[in-house]
């Protein structure tokens, strides 16, 4: 029984309805239904009845009732006395630049509010440098990029984000919101981070496998400035939605197209050395900035992204 499950439970009590709940708790309705019935089968009791009217509580639901919501009601004092003992020290973190262009304010902004005293060292760089930075224990945890799993470190797949075409919209090109092939693409100079980018070697081995030897007109590993050439028409380039993220008029400013049959899943990692070499302030801060990626997928402030949540 996890306490996840009894916050599941009480509210889809209180609301009545699974599909309620769900959107209540920013869940997928067939996860919360599975996690009612990993509850129900861990205690050997049916707690709720399903009827097309809704949902409603069993006996046994009602007497599970009240004290679950005792369990929620110490929990969440508990949650609040660890808050309020008011955390200390520093953490390093280190974000590739498109993580950092969505998630670094956001999660400062969260680091402040839930630890104040905690202060935090943000770095950003290229995958390649983070990952080096993290082998020497320079900062705590880092997302880095489609990472190997079988590495020493703390690993968890965290979003995964959808590659798009982005390239100058000229003033006389109307939106556009269809999506290009990928055979498209052997005819567009292209502006591309190198190798030592993560991003670079995943859309290597996409394009390989399609049989297409792309036209590299430029590599540039800052993402400013690749922007800045994109911006220019210099030429065009494949990234996630967020290296738009720092143009305030991006949607007139730029194209931005969907790969249709791009196969190469852009995974957000979150790495970290071991429980046991992090400090308090290092782990406080690893679970904000995992709880603040999440708020700004659900909340739709982080286009072209989806959660990874290995509870479901």
């Amino acid at each position: 029984m996890e306490l996840r499950q009894i916050r599941y439970f009480v509210r889809v009590v209180e609301l009545g309805s699974m599909s309620r709940a769900a959107l209540d708790l920013g869940v997928v309705q067939s996860a919360l239904s599975q996690q009612i019935s990993r509850l129900e089968s861990g205690l050997a009791v049916r707690l709720l009845l399903r009827t097309s009217r809704g949902v409603t509580p069993t006996e046994a639901g009602l007497a599970f009732l009240r004290e679950a919501q005792l369990i929620l009601r110490h929990a969440d004092q508990a949650a609040r006395a660890a808050q309020h003992s008011r955390l200390s020290g520093t953490t390093s973190v280190g974000l590739a630049p498109t993580t950092a262009a969505r998630l670094a304010i956001p999660f400062v902004y969260a680091m402040r509010e839930r630890y104040p005293d905690v202060r935090v060292h943000l770095v950003e760089s290229l995958s390649g440098h983070l990952a080096r930075m993290l082998n020497d224990r320079q900062i705590d945890f880092a997302v880095l990029f489609n990472v190997d799993t079988a590495l020493r470190w703390n690993v968890a797949p965290l979003l995964q984000e959808q590659l798009y075409l982005i390239r100058a919209r000229p003033a006389a090109r109307q939106p556009r919101q269809r999506a290009v092939r990928i055979a498209q693409l052997a005819k567009l100079p292209l502006i591309l981070p190198t190798a030592a980018h993560g991003l670079r070697s995943l859309l290597d081995a996409a394009l390989a496998r399609a049989g297409i030897k792309p036209m590299v007109v430029a590599e540039i590993d800052s993402l400013t400035a690749l922007m800045d050439a994109v911006d220019q028409g210099l030429g065009a380039t494949i990234q996630p939605h967020a290296a738009v993220a720092r143009f305030p008029d991006a949607r007139t400013r730029f194209e931005v197209r969907a790969i249709a049959d791009l196969q190469a899943p852009h995974i957000n990692s979150l790495c970290s050395l071991s429980d046991d070499e992090l400090s308090p302030a290092a782990l406080g801060a690893r679970m904000v900035l995992i709880r603040c990626a999440h708020d700004l997928v659900r909340a739709g402030k982080w286009p072209g992204a989806r959660v990874i949540d290995h509870n479901l």
